[in-house]
């Protein structure tokens, strides 16, 4: 009775959302979702579903579960170097009106490290930058432009001073920033994808979906790149056998669209 309970609540969730829960790893998905329904007092998926379609602050508070909204600006410090200090210069050799995208971008922290660089480079204004997510809160609160302390941690102090303004233990982003990035909702496994992007940046996201969803979006995203493209990917999502996606290894947790 309870798969069938959390079947139900899947498919519930797919007609009235597109989200396809079942694209996710299903232990992992359906510890954390059973966690929240608990927490919140309901005794079924169902009941818990009828709920959040009445309750808009439990149906985002579903979301934020459902996609683990933990960032932090520069995170893995020594790859962000990597993408500055290599491949932009690349890029900007061939085209100075770069096309990127922060695709799953949570809270707005990856976006916001892009537009640092590329302001920096003194290409941000000519730059087009995409940031998208499934998530309207997460997305209301990268628009906002908000952060705690935590998140800035691993920020170059130089990038601190010119690009944040500090209030107490919160840093608000700079408006040259956020007039840099559009931000717009998007399900990555259901939406189709602009094309030509000399950049992706999805990190950290690859984990929570099955083989064969992180399959598709791996072809979805070499798709979208243009030839000689860079795919950025997270810490733990290597991809093994990139060449049947039409990639090649670039440099650690990297990949180029072949040309």
């Amino acid at each position: 009775m309870e798969d069938q309970d959390f079947l139900l609540f899947i498919k519930k969730v797919k007609d009235y959302t597109s989200i396809d829960l079942s694209q996710y790893k299903e232990a992992q998905m359906k510890r954390r979702l059973t966690t929240l329904r608990m927490k919140k007092g309901y005794n079924t998926f169902v009941s818990f579903f009828d709920a959040m379609t009445k309750d808009k602050d439990l149906f985002y508070e579903f979301l934020d579960r459902m996609t683990i909204n933990v960032s932090e600006f520069w995170r893995n410090p020594n790859r962000w170097q990597v993408l500055e200090k290599t491949f932009f210069p690349e890029m900007l050799r061939k085209n100075k009106r770069l096309k990127c995208w922060s695709a799953a971008c949570s809270t707005g922290e990856e976006p916001y490290t892009l537009a640092m660089i590329l302001a920096e480079l003194n290409v941000l204004n000519d730059a087009h930058l995409l940031a998208t997510d499934i998530d309207d809160g997460a997305l209301a609160k990268a628009k906002n432009g908000i952060y705690s302390d935590r998140s800035v941690r691993d920020v170059p102090s130089n990038y601190l001073k010119k690009y944040y303004k500090q209030e107490n233990l919160t840093f608000l982003i700079s408006d040259e920033l956020k007039k840099g990035i559009r931000f717009q909702k998007q399900n990555l496994l259901t939406d189709t994808f602009d094309t030509q992007f000399d950049l992706i940046v999805c990190r950290n996201v690859m984990i929570y979906f099955t083989e064969e969803a992180k399959h598709l979006l791996y072809q979805k995203f070499a798709n979208a790149l243009k030839p000689g493209g860079i795919l950025f990917v997270g810490s733990t999502e290597q991809i093994f056998s990139p060449g049947q996606y039409q990639l090649e290894t670039a440099e650690t947790f990297f990949y180029r669209k072949k040309e």
